[in-house]
C-alpha cells in the first residue's frame, strides 16, 4: 500500500524527470495496479500478483474504488443524486456510485503543497465517493458533468485496503487484500 503524493506519476520511470513510484520505493517486482493521475493523491496497490492486479483493475470485477473529493461549488442534492444514479459521459453512461456530502475534509487530511487555490469567490465542497470501475480520469469527468469541477482528489480506498494512517509518500506492506 502506497500514499502516492501530489504530483507523483503513477509509474516507476520518466523520460522528462518528473518524481516516480521509484523515488519512493525500492521493491524489485512489483507493480502498479492501477493508476492514479499526476496530480491525484492517495492510495495505490503495488503488488507482483498479477491475479490481485486484474481483480483490483478489470471493470466488471467490481472492485469499489473511494475517493475524497474537492470541488468547486456547493454540492447540491440534484447533483449528488445523479452521480448516485451513473452519470452519462462521452465513452456511455457510469455505473452508480456511492455519494456523501462532507461538511469539511476530514481532520486526519494532510496540507497539500502547493495548496489547492479556488477561484475568487467560488465556494467549494467535499464528497466521498465510490465507483466500481475506473475509466480513465472517472471521478474528475463525472462530477464535472454535475457541474461540480474536481479541485483536488485523492483516492482513500480500493476494495478493503485503506489509507489507514499512511502519510504521503508512506507505503506499507500488506500481505491480504
Amino acid at each position: 500500500m502506497f500514499n502516492k503524493p501530489f504530483r507523483v506519476l503513477s509509474q516507476f520511470t520518466d523520460a522528462e524527470g518528473r518524481a516516480t513510484l521509484a523515488d519512493y520505493i525500492d521493491m524489485p517486482g512489483v507493480y502498479a495496479a492501477g493508476r492514479l493521475d499526476y496530480d491525484s493523491e492517495g492510495l495505490m496497490v503495488l503488488t507482483d500478483d498479477g491475479r490481485l492486479k486484474a481483480r483490483l483493475t478489470d471493470p466488471n470485477s467490481g472492485t469499489p474504488k473511494t475517493y475524497l473529493v474537492q470541488v468547486e461549488g456547493r454540492p447540491e442534492v440534484r447533483a449528488l443524486q445523479q452521480l448516485e444514479r451513473g452519470v452519462m459521459l462521452k465513452d456511455g453512461r457510469t455505473r452508480p456510485a456511492r455519494v456523501r456530502l462532507l461538511a469539511t475534509a476530514p481532520g486526519w487530511l494532510w496540507k497539500r503543497r502547493p495548496a489547492v487555490a479556488p477561484r475568487p469567490g467560488k465556494p467549494t465542497g467535499w464528497i466521498e465517493l465510490t465507483i466500481t470501475e475506473g475509466r480513465n480520469r472517472q471521478v474528475r469527468r463525472m462530477t464535472a458533468a454535475v457541474g461540480l469541477p474536481t479541485l483536488r482528489l485523492i483516492r482513500i480506498g480500493i476494495g478493503s485496503a485503506t489509507l489507514d494512517g499512511l502519510e504521503p509518500g508512506q507505503w506499507r506492506r500488506q500481505d491480504r487484500l
